[in-house]
């Protein structure tokens, strides 16, 4: 059985659209990293805490989690607080260019799959007007970066350059891959 390591609403939304059979169980774990530890590697980092904890309970099941984050100029901007750090967030991103990274960590048994996917997000300029018209939809406010790809965020996407389902947090493309290629070790161990 595929667990995913989760709670995100988004990536059991890709793998079910992608055919997958999969459990959700939620990793309960602190995410801690060491000061300066770069966004990539944070990402890895806490993908790999999730996926270890839940495996840890599920030995014969395999384990997926990931994690993501948006940076702009070395920053990371996580989930917002409230509406006016949202607010900002989305005042920085305005006719820039920001990274999304998501680190992914697959667990079966003892074979363990870690790497992270990076997307380059360009935004439109945007008017303050149409930040504070986004902000009070909600949307933003349980997204890293403050905007959601998928939803009202799209409309301030002026270009990207990877993969579109990275930024909405899993690039399953890539970890579809390495799904196939462990079910096939394991047949051909069968």
């Amino acid at each position: 059985m595929l667990l995913l390591a989760s709670s995100s609403p988004r990536r059991s939304e890709l793998l079910q659209k992608a055919g997958y059979d999969f459990k959700v169980v939620p990793a309960n774990v602190k995410e801690i990293v060491p000061p300066g530890t770069t966004p990539l590697k944070i990402v890895e980092i806490l993908a790999t805490a999730k996926a270890e904890a839940v495996a840890k309970n599920n030995p014969d099941d395999t384990v997926l989690a990931a994690d993501t984050l948006v940076v702009f100029k070395s920053r990371v901007l996580g989930k917002p607080k409230n509406e006016e750090e949202a607010k900002s967030m989305l005042k920085l991103l305005s006719a820039n260019v920001h990274q999304v990274y998501t680190g992914y960590c697959i667990i079966k048994g003892n074979k363990l799959f870690r790497g992270h996917e990076c997307t380059s997000v360009e935004f439109y300029s945007l008017k303050p007007e149409e930040i504070d018209a986004y902000v009070k939809t909600g949307e933003p406010l349980d997204k890293a970066g403050a905007y959601g790809i998928q939803g009202r965020g799209a409309l301030f996407i002026k270009r990207i350059n990877g993969d579109f389902y990275n930024v909405m947090g899993l690039p399953i493309g890539k970890i579809h891959r390495i799904l196939k290629d462990l079910q096939n070790s394991n047949d051909e161990n069968s």
